[in-house]
């Protein structure tokens, strides 16, 4: 046997040989010219991953390979890791080599319930002709305006109760981004009283201790749809070692929820007083405010006046923390708290298993007092008024008050500041204005997309928490859908599972797979009762998150109440 035998000297040159270039792509020095323009003198740190793509994204309407591999050598990650999270938002547009560049302009018609109930299938079936090869129009998930159904976005632009002709007027002005005009800029807050609350705890006329006192008195639960108490949040994370962080959630990606963005528009302030009010009675450090990408209006609006905030002395004090204002982009699961605290370390927004929890080792790694938007808009009034004035809301022995989003087929959507405990029934009669004309009530969705669906029959249940999971339903955000008898729950379901397949981001097996074959099972004409049963269980028992493990909450409710769509 012939035996190939390598001289000594050519293995050690083979061993010693260094490469010549870095693995990968090769970057190219123009791409790389073009990044660190965009990028200018901005931190290259990692976790800013996620703002530097939408620096590109914005200014060249996509990422190509080339500015991919000029990002990654820029802020020294590999490859593969900028290509990962690029790839995994749906608002950023990943083009391959020798792929066609997309349109100049993109339409995105909302495909939520609401606004399909409203006409969004006649306007994605009719837009594209109009509009030319020059403008991409594809659907989208729920954006966030579900009163004002159908909503298409032109760019970065709302049109509310869109038509048509409204569209194609829209995309011929190419008006800049919408910027939310009638709201209660700084100047306005103040002279009405507002940050003396925040001035007397940094002055010592208040104490931590009764702050959180007051919090806990009141009853005040999450907002955001998990409902866990404030008052015993602020006091857990308090104890956990400093230095410790702060979580904003203003990605509120729930189907039929628009409650956050409602408020944001019009009083921000009442909302960072309250989070700085917290920052202070927790030790926090640093704040990161997580904002959903398609609220452009909003950012604007919150980045302007976190400006004006910041020359305010109190933040000339020692300790005052550090605000962060973070773009989301595109990604319903950042909703979940720790898939939104991966994203703000500038990766994918895969939720984290558990434990430990997020108030113990959270973003970075520390200690993170994580909440909704709207928990935090409460903290002044509650403060000022007493924890016993917000309890002292409520029907049906419930307390507080809920922010119900409101749309669908009732006479008057929006969102309804209502007592916790109120019926659909009474929500409808007394905040809604009845039902539309020549339509009469169905069903309902009592918490979105993921909170199951109630037929007219059982109108006398307490909206809040707790009260509706005898019933295979929960509340969540608070966002309502109301169904007339020109709709099927059928169909709701359809919606909905087509959204939670679309949006589960495919780190388990029984949410990746199980929202899929769901889907296409609910589609056909005949249902596999058992099949889906087998599903539903699966879901529920092996899913990481509460996206999996809710998903099946629509149809397991349409099987329950509506058997009569199945016959």
């Amino acid at each position: 046997m012939n035996q190939i035998i390598i001289p000594i000297a050519v293995q050690g040159a083979s061993r010693q040989r260094k490469r010549e270039a870095p693995k990968g792509r090769r970057v190219d020095p123009a791409a790389l010219a073009e990044v660190q323009a965009l990028l200018g003198d901005a931190s290259r740190s990692a976790d800013l991953l996620i703002e530097h793509l939408h620096k590109i994204q914005d200014r060249y309407n996509c990422l190509s390979s080339a500015h991919l591999a000029a990002l990654a050598q820029e802020m020294r990650l590999a490859q593969t890791e900028v290509y990962e999270v690029a790839t995994f938002y749906h608002h950023f547009d990943v083009v391959k080599e020798g792929d066609n560049q997309p349109e100049a302009l993109t339409v995105r018609v909302c495909d939520g319930l609401s606004c399909e109930m409203n006409g969004a299938k006649e306007l994605l079936a009719k837009l594209p002709a109009l509009l030319g090869k020059e403008v991409r129009v594809i659907p989208a998930p729920c954006v966030g305006r579900c009163e004002q159904a159908p909503v298409a976005i032109v760019h970065q632009n709302p049109v509310p109760h869109a038509t048509v002709e409204q569209v194609v007027a829209k995309v011929t002005a190419k008006e800049v981004k919408h910027v939310p005009e009638a709201y209660k800029g700084y100047d306005v807050y103040r002279a009405e009283g507002g940050y003396q609350l925040l001035e007397e705890c940094l002055d010592g006329k208040r104490d931590v201790e009764s702050v959180i006192k007051a919090m806990e008195d009141s009853g005040l639960r999450g907002l955001g749809g998990a409902g866990f108490p404030a008052g015993r949040k602020w006091r857990i994370v308090r104890a956990e070692q400093g230095p410790r962080l702060m979580a904003v959630n203003i990605d509120e990606g729930e189907p039929g929820t628009f409650k956050d963005r409602y408020y944001l528009e019009r009083d921000p302030h009442r909302f960072l007083e309250g989070m700085l009010v917290a920052a202070w009675a927790v030790g926090i450090e640093s704040i990161y405010i997580y904002l959903r990408d398609e609220y452009h209006g909003c950012r604007t609006l919150l980045e302007a006046e976190l400006d004006k905030l910041s020359a305010h002395p109190l933040f000339a004090r020692d300790g005052a923390p550090k605000i962060w204002l973070r773009r989301g982009a595109g990604a319903y699961i950042c909703g979940e708290e720790s898939a939104m605290i991966e994203s703000i370390e500038g990766k994918r927004g895969m939720p984290r298993l558990r434990p430990p929890y997020v108030a113990q080792v959270g973003l970075f790694g520390r200690p993170t007092l994580e909440h909704n938007f709207e928990t935090l808009y409460w903290v002044r009034d509650i403060l000022e008024k007493g924890g016993a004035w917000f309890g002292s809301h409520g029907r049906n022995d419930r307390r507080g008050l809920r922010s119900f989003s409101v749309s669908g087929r009732v006479r008057n959507p929006g969102v309804k500041l209502a007592p916790a405990g109120i019926t659909i029934q009474e929500l409808i009669d007394e905040y809604c204005g009845g039902m539309q004309d020549g339509q009469t009530f169905y069903g309902y969705l009592p918490g979105g997309a993921s909170g199951g669906i109630l037929p007219a029959s059982m109108n006398n249940i307490p909206l809040d928490f707790d009260t509706l999971q005898p019933y295979g339903c929960f509340i969540g955000s608070a966002a309502v859908v109301v169904l007339s008898d020109q709709d099927t729950a059928v169909e709701a379901a359809r919606n909905t599972m087509n959204f939670f397949q679309h949006e589960s981001c495919g780190q388990c097996t029984p949410c990746r797979v199980g929202t899929a074959k769901a889907a296409a099972l609910i589609n056909q004409p005949k249902w596999d009762l058992e099949l889906l049963a087998d599903l539903s269980f699966v879901m529920r028992d092996a899913s990481i998150c509460g996206l999996g493990q809710a998903a099946p909450n629509p149809i397991d409710c349409v099987v329950k109440y509506f058997p009569q769509e199945l016959a």
